[in-house]
């Protein structure tokens, strides 16, 4: 696939995989990407299913209901890794918890020789990680962002690559229209509504965060380490976010 570039070129990305831990085998079997230029969805999006050559953990299926019957006609990654790496060549990647599909990425990229996920592209950005710093103490779940922003994910019914990516791509746009203001409408006067503000239609000091307490945080650690004990490593939850490429 031959792609122009773009100066302002963005790609959203998600995967599905048979698992959690890539150091103990397991696999990307979807990847979903969504291509938006100039703040605009192209509609020019990347989706393709793969064959892992194993099962998905029973936690996971759950998750993404693709099973191994499905998987077992469809192309192992090595056949459309390089499609993969000309379509998001030199474009800003936005992940919701990268260092989740980064770690399956680079995995998948190590097999076949390949530098690693970030050599091939601008720069990656975590939406996690944005959200945190601008909603701290709330849920900040891709559920809980279309909640946030108004935007609709009743079919959700399970998770998929190319649904998820389609999802956050909308919920990037509007956690990041401030930023863009200027540009979209030079007559309109700046104001000093912040950008949740207008996403709630409240001023954020009425907003009441609610923390956890200390039951629900040992809750949380105990299921962490369960998580780390079933991979018999460190789960992906606790992993410390992938800063930028220079």
């Amino acid at each position: 696939m031959s792609l122009q570039k773009y100066a302002n070129r963005v790609v959203v990305l998600d995967t599905e995989t048979t698992g959690l831990n890539p150091r103990s085998g397991d696999r990307i079997i979807e990847i979903g990407c969504v291509e938006i230029v100039n703040r605009r969805l192209t509609g020019n999006n990347f989706h393709s299913y793969f064959n892992p050559e194993r099962d998905s953990e029973e936690g996971a299926l759950a998750v993404h209901g693709l099973t191994t019957e499905f998987l077992s006609d469809k192309p192992k990654f090595a056949e459309i890794a390089d499609e993969l790496r000309d379509y998001v060549r030199d474009a800003e990647i936005i992940i919701h918890n990268a260092p989740f599909d980064l770690a399956f990425l680079d995995a998948e990229f190590e097999r076949l020789g390949f530098p690693s996920f970030a050599e091939h592209v601008e720069l990656v950005t975590d939406t996690l990680v944005q959200a945190k710093e601008m909603h701290p103490g709330k849920r900040n779940s891709l559920d809980a962002l279309c909640d946030r922003y108004g935007i609709s994910n009743a079919h959700r019914t399970l998770h998929g690559a190319l649904l998820d990516a389609e999802l956050l791509a909308e919920v990037y746009l509007a956690m990041t229209r401030g930023q863009n203001s200027l540009t979209i409408d030079l007559a309109e006067p700046e104001t000093a509504a912040t950008s949740e503000e207008i996403a709630l239609g409240a001023p954020v000091a009425e907003i009441l965060v609610l923390q956890a307490t200390a039951e629900e945080l040992a809750e949380h650690e105990a299921l962490l380490d369960r998580l780390d004990k079933d991979i018999k490593g460190t789960c992906a939850w606790r992993a410390q976010p992938v800063m930028p490429a220079n």
